[in-house]
């Protein structure tokens, strides 16, 4: 019984570092990657639809994003949906594709986005210990009702620990390299 709470929650903390993982992968790091992209909404036959749904991402060189829709018609559309992001970038848009410049990061600029990365690992850290209390609280709540054993109940609560230290770690790493691509000139 105990196993199906351990096999929750590792499911759980690895549901939130994926999510983790994509939120730092659209992060502005300075370099052209088709993942800022991954939030921007076209709409697009009557329902927002991501870019990469209606258009091919092209990286020619680490400073330009190449979008090229699937239907013309729809250039206005992925150019106004960008406007309209929190990117911050200016679409060039020349009648069949649009050309997204990314300006090189200040100093300060890497800075702040360093500082952001260590607030959303911070919070991604509390979700996965969030995780690691339901588990244990589960766990506890059995041995209290006696349905297993102190021994038991000490064995599962060390194995949910040992999850959520490898989980923490891996959201660290993940940090880490994050970090690295920011601060990168």
């Amino acid at each position: 019984m105990t196993k199906e709470i351990i096999k929750d929650a590792e499911e759980r903390m690895k549901k939130a570092v994926d999510v983790f993982r994509q939120d730092l992968a659209g992060m502005r790091a300075g370099r052209a990657t088709p993942a800022l992209l991954d939030k921007v909404r076209v709409d697009a036959y009557g329902s927002p639809v991501p870019v990469n749904n209606v258009a091919t991402i092209e990286v020619p060189d680490p400073r330009t994003l190449v979008i090229k829709p699937w239907d013309r018609s729809l250039i206005k559309a992925i150019e106004k949906a960008i406007n309209t992001s929190d990117l911050g970038l200016n679409p060039n848009n020349d009648g069949t594709v649009i050309r997204l410049s990314i300006p090189p990061m200040t100093e300060e600029r890497r800075k702040e986005m360093v500082k952001v990365v260590h607030k959303r690992t911070e919070e991604q850290r509390v979700a996965i210990r969030n995780i690691r209390r339901d588990a244990n609280d589960q766990i506890k709540k059995m041995e209290k009702d006696k349905t297993i054993s102190e021994d038991e109940s000490k064995r599962a609560q060390d194995e949910v620990q040992k999850l959520t230290d490898k989980y923490i770690k891996e959201s660290e790493q993940i940090m880490a390299a994050k970090e690295k691509e920011i601060m990168e000139v």
